[in-house]
């Protein structure tokens, strides 16, 4: 038996596996409102029937110029919430729990007019403009954003609300010494406008569900930080009110020679080993995960609690079944389906 299929509990999320759908854009709103449509429908309650243990939906904004692209998801108005909440009761019926991921991606907004960001520095990109320098007041008001969207998460009827604080979106560009040049009191103390969050969403969640926050472990830019910092700013970060840590990588600009990220299966789990050292809180290892012997050995060797797989999961709405059967495990199958098995 592998350790994939055992089932794993934690306060009032009651997973039947340790297989997590990772956060993946799907760009797909058709009328650019934000609003989840039949493609969305379809791609998160098929990886449900297919058996992952939590689903979570993909990057979700919480203003419309917090999107990458105008065909990315939002979670700013309460004309959000039925539309998600079709989404996540089939997902329950099929057996899987849901979280989503809320974010802003600050100045990696393409379509955005003007973009915000924590300083006006501009990605490197030829796509990106450059960002306007957020007042303190602006700040404030961007915490509170995040508040009301997870609060109309809540609503919707997840059962866990993940953070963005990754890959070079507006939370990271806060806590990165390379894109915020502050003065204020969030320039001070890199960690405080993710804390701030952190605080404010976990105050619209029920008492016994879990917040998670998604990290880069490193940077890899000319100068970017390192291991260390990103544990002291997860340790802020929990004593904000996060109970478990996503655990990615990059991100934030071109990789500079030498420290590019690995192109090998699981070239991330060592970073999600340290934080788990360092913490001793609840950690989603991700990054090429895909192989299943690969994923179980993940959990086996206690480098962390659950495993995420991406691409592997578009690949194959029912990668869970067929890891969990590849390892020996007995996972529960759709009764529609089990005679192909």
């Amino acid at each position: 038996m592998s350790h994939l299929w055992n089932p794993y509990v934690y306060k009032d999320l009651k997973l039947r596996n340790r297989i997590v759908m990772a956060p993946m854009c799907q760009y797909s709103v058709s009328t650019k409102d934000g609003i989840p449509n039949d493609w969305h429908y379809t791609h998160y309650t098929s990886r449900a029937v297919g058996g992952v243990g939590l689903v979570t939906i993909e990057m979700t904004d919480v203003h419309p110029d917090g999107r990458i692209t105008d065909y990315c998801l939002g979670i700013w108005s309460d004309e959000h919430i039925a539309p998600f909440a079709r989404i996540i009761d089939a997902c329950h019926r099929h057996g899987a729990k849901v979280s989503m991921q809320i974010a802003h991606a600050g100045r990696k907004a393409e379509h955005a007019q003007l973009p915000v960001a924590p300083s006006a520095i501009r990605y490197d990109a030829p796509q990106y403009k450059t960002p306007h320098e957020m007042s303190t007041d602006e700040v404030k008001r961007m915490v509170e954003n995040f508040a009301t969207g997870a609060r109309r998460a809540v609503k919707a009827g997840v059962d866990a609300v993940e953070l963005h604080g990754a890959h070079g979106y507006l939370i990271h560009q806060f806590q990165s010494p390379l894109t915020n040049k502050r003065t204020d009191a969030y320039g001070d103390d890199l960690s405080r406008f993710g804390a701030e969050v952190a605080t404010a969403v976990k105050a619209e969640l029920p008492s016994g569900m879990p917040l998670i926050m998604r990290i880069s472990a490193v940077e890899y830019v000319e100068g970017g930080y390192g291991i260390h910092h990103a544990i002291e700013l997860a340790r802020r970060y929990h004593d904000a009110g996060v109970d478990m840590f996503h655990v990615s990588s990059g991100g934030e600009g071109t990789p500079a020679p030498g420290r590019g990220p690995g192109n090998f299966p699981a070239y991330q789990v060592p970073f999600a080993r340290a934080m788990k050292e360092a913490l001793h809180v609840p950690i989603i290892a991700v990054g090429r995960l895909d192989d299943a012997e690969v994923a179980d050995s993940v959990l086996g060797n206690g480098d962390a609690d659950l495993v995420a797989v991406g691409r592997g999961l578009l690949r194959d709405p029912y990668w869970a079944i067929h890891a969990g059967l590849s390892q020996g495990d007995k996972p529960e199958l759709p009764t529609q389906y089990g005679r192909a098995f």
